[in-house]
């Protein structure tokens, strides 16, 4: 049976303030006031970059307790970046991963590669189709 993962997102009437609910967790999305909103809580890109370091720090937790890897505390900072290229505006992330504890140069080569695979950052990749309805 396919898994169905779900999130509502209702935005009101005041600037750009909107309300998300997913499974019993609700998030506040807005904008800063420099771009009209009134700073009530993260932006989307804010929440994508934030789904990006916890998605990657959770799958290499994962990965290293299979493999019995003490890592300690695992650290990703993802920024977006942006550059001006001949084509255009060219937007990319930037994972920074560090770890607590000390860790093997094959253990950094393998780690490098797992962080790849989590789930949202293949989402983002473009391994996901996105289907759009107005209904």
């Amino acid at each position: 049976m396919a898994k169905t993962k779900n999130a509502a997102v209702v935005l009101s009437n005041k600037n750009y303030l909107a309300e998300a609910k997913t499974r019993n967790h609700f998030l506040t999305i807005d904008e800063p006031v420099a771009s009209g909103g009134d700073d009530n809580g993260p932006t989307p890109v804010e929440y994508l970059l934030t789904a990006v370091g916890g998605c990657v720090s959770i799958t290499l937790r994962m990965y290293a307790e299979r493999k019995g890897w003490d890592v300690g505390k695992i650290t990703v900072n993802v920024s977006q970046k942006e550059e001006l290229t001949k084509a255009g505006i060219k937007k990319s992330l930037v994972e920074e991963i560090s770890f607590e504890n000390e860790i093997t140069e094959d253990q950094k080569t393998k780690l490098l590669e797992i962080a790849g695979k989590c789930p949202v950052a293949k989402m983002i990749k473009g391994e996901t189709e996105i289907v759009s309805s107005i209904q």
